[in-house]
């Protein structure tokens, strides 16, 4: 935080601003973000949540339904199963009460370190138009537990499927006002083609991406 602080302290010092932010500098900007008009978007089917399932899915993500929050550690358990990995991980808090233990699984409430393997996680939202999740850090969402892991599970509302990016960022402004420390956009497993224009999965995050959706 220090290193991004003096980085805006010069900005707004070259600028021949204040170093701390006026409350009339936020208010000018909330009201240009309210009156400025979007720029054109792309056409979205009215079934947002056909449309994020499918171009998650195009992105390797895999996806799964759960019809209550109890029912979490079940399926994390057989998806873990079915492909044979490690029945252990982190996950955020909101999620500590349940009972991971009667389904084999050993979880713990904690930020994730680099020998982690299993990441279970919420998200803010997910976008339909391109099949991402945002994620927001915050004390009870740390963004280690969706970036070390090699797995990340990610446990999604179907209420929180919006169309657009546009969207997400409005959600974001009315419910939390401030913006977070940092916010994150997840569209599938990490990848690159760097190397002979072969895509690689699991560059720079993790190998595999998994939705269960809650109604």
């Amino acid at each position: 935080m220090s290193a991004r602080a003096n980085i805006l302290t010069r900005i707004r010092t070259a600028q021949g601003r204040a170093v701390t932010v006026r409350s009339d500098e936020r208010e000018a900007v909330a009201q240009y973000i309210a009156a400025h008009p979007q720029g054109p978007r792309p056409q979205v089917d009215a079934d947002i949540e056909a449309r994020f399932r499918d171009r998650a899915l195009n992105l390797a993500t895999t996806i799964d339904e759960v019809k209550t929050v109890a029912e979490i550690p079940a399926a994390v358990a057989r998806y873990l199963r079915g492909l044979n990995l490690p029945m252990a991980g982190v996950c955020w808090p909101e999620f500590a009460a349940l009972d991971w233990a009667a389904e084999g699984l050993k979880v713990e409430t904690r930020a994730a370190r680099g020998d982690d393997l299993i990441g279970i996680t919420g998200a803010f939202c997910a976008i339909a138009e391109t099949g991402t999740l945002m994620m927001c850090s915050g004390p009870d969402t740390p963004p280690a537990a969706s970036l070390l892991p090699e797995t990340h599970i990610a446990v999604v509302l179907r209420s929180r499927i919006v169309t657009g990016m546009e969207d997400a960022w409005a959600l974001l402004r009315a419910e939390r006002g401030a913006m977070p420390r940092a916010v994150n956009f997840i569209s599938g497993p990490s990848r690159t083609a760097d190397i002979e224009q072969t895509v690689t999965l699991g560059a720079h995050g993790p190998y595999r991406v998994h939705i269960l959706l809650l109604p």
